[in-house]
């Protein structure tokens, strides 16, 4: 049971993946548009930072899952290791749990404030693109992290119980 639930995630991971890939794809294109319109003839490419500043957001937190399961984020790891597995477990599962408390909060957090840019009328400041959805789409972004996360506070318990 608990594989399948990982790769559902590793394959929806996968997909948000290829959404922050997109949006590094953007700033790449619009930055390189800018410079050379810049540097070659004097024009400027209106709203770059907006789009820039709203890729930026989109990239982080649709790659944030896929990122956590292939390990690639900061772990400090040189007292856990050294201590028996069951103990590692128990550390594991204590850590895991606060970082579902804070992803909890975060989804939370962004819903509330997409409702208040959604209400408000909240726009980036030069193309006046309305936020709400990128702060919604953060927000559905950090349900995976969640989710990821949850599969491994599982999974760690499973080893801290284990006899």
């Amino acid at each position: 049971m608990l594989e399948k639930f990982e790769k559902f995630n590793q394959r929806i991971s996968g997909w948000f993946e290829w959404v922050g890939i997109a949006g590094l794809l953007l700033i790449v294109v619009i930055t390189g548009v800018d410079v050379i319109g810049a540097k070659l003839f004097t024009w400027r490419l209106f709203g770059a930072i907006d789009i820039v500043m709203l890729s930026q957001l989109t990239a982080i937190a649709f790659a944030a899952a896929m990122t956590l399961i292939i390990g690639r984020h900061i772990q400090i790891e040189f007292i856990v290791e050294r201590l028996p597995q069951r103990a590692q477990a128990v550390i594991d599962s204590i850590v895991l749990l606060l970082e579902l408390g804070l992803f909890f909060l975060i989804i939370w957090r962004l819903c509330v404030l997409g409702y208040s840019f959604q209400t408000t009328g909240e726009s980036s400041g030069t193309i006046y693109m309305p936020l709400y959805p990128f702060a919604y789409g953060v927000a559905l972004a950090s349900v995976l992290v969640f989710l990821v996360l949850l599969s491994r506070f599982l999974s760690s318990l499973a080893k801290a119980v284990k006899r």
